[in-house]
């Protein structure tokens, strides 16, 4: 089992804060750090200091960082061109010498995109399929082609296909909760497949989906990673762990059915269901960016009992 580190920074947070966990991410051990991409916060509270964006950020964090990966989970096809968006991921995997991973969805919060001009089309899963058949083809073009791609949505006319990304694939990560058109999305295009904040005892069924879909396409699914993003409240004891829920609003209850809460011998125990539902990677929703002492209890006392 890996354990990535997911951040939500558009709930409040600068770039020294994202910093500050990036880098205790790699001192502690965990695999990645990774973090959303939204312009508005979520729900009541202070805004300030504003949005901070995905792919700036982490092109920060690729130079201030040595070993983790680095990605988003998941950029919107809404915020940026896919020719755009291709030239910053592999400039960013550059960078940051090949630890570079694209999470990319449809963008579903309509009211960050109001709040800065950002057009919001009602139907967005087949812009989503041209972008990630235009990303992949332009990191796939040999070099000295060029590439050229007529749509619905888009047109592409005799790029250059540049830059490339020093990882050849880089990972791309498709996710949700979708039955049909999002299996195959993810067989045809991902490395991982990813299901965010599960309903209890969903994934086995939407991994079991997505391995059809690779077969379907004659892909081994066994090629796939299968993850799952969860929020975690961990603590040594009750008292910690109420106080770690009630800084991001939640209960210890709700979050012990819904996340990750608790002791680290609860925490472990269902790490270990996690396991048996084919979960073989785990993003760790902190929400707390400031208590860096979470991260450390869950790489002291958790971790090491889970991981490989």
């Amino acid at each position: 089992m890996e354990f990535r580190i997911f951040t939500e920074p558009q709930q409040g947070a600068s770039y020294d804060d994202l910093l500050a966990v990036a880098q205790a991410t790699e001192k502690l051990g965990f695999d990645a750090f990774f973090r959303s991409d939204h312009y508005l916060r979520m729900g009541p509270g202070d805004p300030n200091p504003g949005p901070t964006d995905a792919w700036t950020t982490l092109a920060g964090l690729a130079r201030e960082t040595s070993r983790i990966r680095l990605g988003t989970l998941v950029s919107s096809v809404t915020y940026r061109y896919p020719g755009v968006l291709a030239i910053q991921v592999a400039q960013v995997d550059q960078m940051s010498g090949g630890r570079v991973e694209l999470g990319l969805g449809t963008g579903w919060f309509e009211e960050e995109h109001r709040a800065y001009g950002i057009p919001f089309p009602p139907k967005r899963f087949s812009i989503l399929e041209e972008q990630l058949e235009i990303v992949t083809s332009l990191w796939a073009t040999e070099p000295g082609n060029t590439y050229s791609f007529k749509g619905q949505y888009y047109e592409l006319v005799d790029s250059p296909a540049l830059p490339k990304p020093t990882q050849s694939p880089l990972p791309v990560i498709v996710g949700g909760k979708g039955t049909k058109r999002t299996p195959l999305l993810a067989a045809r295009y991902a490395s991982e497949f990813n299901v965010p904040f599960p309903d209890p005892g969903t994934l086995p069924g939407l991994f079991r989906n997505v391995r059809e879909a690779c077969v379907e396409l004659g892909r081994d699914p066994d090629d796939m990673v299968y993850s799952t993003a969860l929020v975690v409240a961990a603590g040594s004891d009750e008292a910690t762990v109420a106080r770690r829920a009630a800084a991001i609003g939640r209960e210890p209850a709700e979050l012990r059915e819904n996340g990750l809460a608790g002791t680290a011998s609860e925490i472990v125990d269902r790490i270990g269901e996690l396991r048996e539902q084919g979960v073989e990677r785990v993003y760790l929703q902190v929400l707390d960016l400031h208590d860096l002492d979470h991260l450390d209890f869950i790489a002291r006392e958790i971790v090491p009992q889970v991981g490989d």
